[in-house]
């Protein structure tokens, strides 16, 4: 595990690779592993010494779900787990058609109703973080704005303590900023997938977390090339160098990986250790 930590929202200090659990569920489709295993991956986590965990009551398919699974492995929580949540828009759902104004998740009864959810979930009496989801579809008409309100007066009323937005844009983020503090950005980033490269920056600059999802996934040809070359170099796999990559690429990233099987969770966590040289950092582009 990586010594290097940052400190979410200003005070919860976390190392810079922690977990995201959606994968235990196989949500939204794919494959999850047994309920058994699932608990023990979390476990075995946090023997590791991940203190972030990125959950959300959206992750649940066929009676399995995330925050349900956290709570059993580690409940009561562990001093200094911080665990993140997300609310907001559907990746997959009966409104996933909807304009974004319209889309059940954004609207203050369902934001509300998905922040009541991951609490009971949980089993917590405030959420550390919680990160407002925007839409895949029909962003150009719809402001964050009234979402984030939403959100903050849950937070006054003392159910959140830090807010976070996700699918972003560099102009949303900037509209946030004016309403409320803003903790960390959770969009899609890794060496291959890079428009992000402008954000990534700003968020350091400002102290705001940048937590990529699919931080390995989705390596167009050349790219996987160069992985190959580095990997080798270092007798790593592939991913430990996609996920060095990111912890070099800037201060404020927090890596996320998720994995259902515990060889692939310690190769995860492993990654924190491996130093990128300049010459790798060159030869990655």
């Amino acid at each position: 595990m990586t010594t290097e930590r940052w400190a979410l929202g200003g005070d919860l200090s976390v190392a810079r690779i922690g977990y995201g659990a959606m994968k235990l569920t196989g949500w939204p489709r794919g494959e999850r592993p047994a309920r058994e295993t699932a608990l023990a991956i979390l476990r075995r986590a946090v023997e590791l010494g991940v203190d972030h965990i990125d959950t959300s009551h959206y992750y649940a398919r066929d009676g399995v779900a995330a925050n349900e699974l956290i709570r059993e492995a580690l409940h009561p929580y562990p001093d200094g787990l911080v665990i993140v949540t997300k609310v907001g828009a559907l990746v997959e759902g009966s409104d996933l058609p909807l304009p974004a104004a319209e889309k059940t998740g954004l609207t203050p009864d369902g934001l509300r109703r998905g922040v009541e959810a991951n609490l009971r979930s949980l089993g917590v009496d405030r959420l550390d973080v919680v990160n407002l989801r925007m839409g895949d579809l029909d962003r150009s008409a719809t402001s964050l704005a009234g979402p984030l309100e939403t959100l903050l007066a849950l937070r006054d009323e003392g159910l959140i303590r830090h807010l976070g937005v996700s699918n972003v844009t560099a102009a949303e983020l900037a509209e946030a900023r004016a309403i409320a503090p803003i903790a960390c950005v959770q969009n899609l980033y890794n060496l291959s997938r890079r428009d992000d490269d402008p954000l990534v920056d700003a968020c350091a600059e400002a102290g705001i977390a940048y937590v990529p999802y699919f931080p390995v996934g989705g390596f167009q040809p050349i790219t996987a090339g160069r992985l190959d070359t580095v990997a080798a170099r270092h007798g790593a796999s592939v991913s430990q160098v996609a996920l060095a990559w990111l912890l070099a690429r800037s201060p404020n990233i927090l890596a996320i990986p998720g994995t259902g099987t515990p060889a692939h969770l310690e190769e995860n966590i492993a990654a924190g250790e491996l130093k990128l040289s300049p010459e790798d950092l060159a030869d990655l582009g």
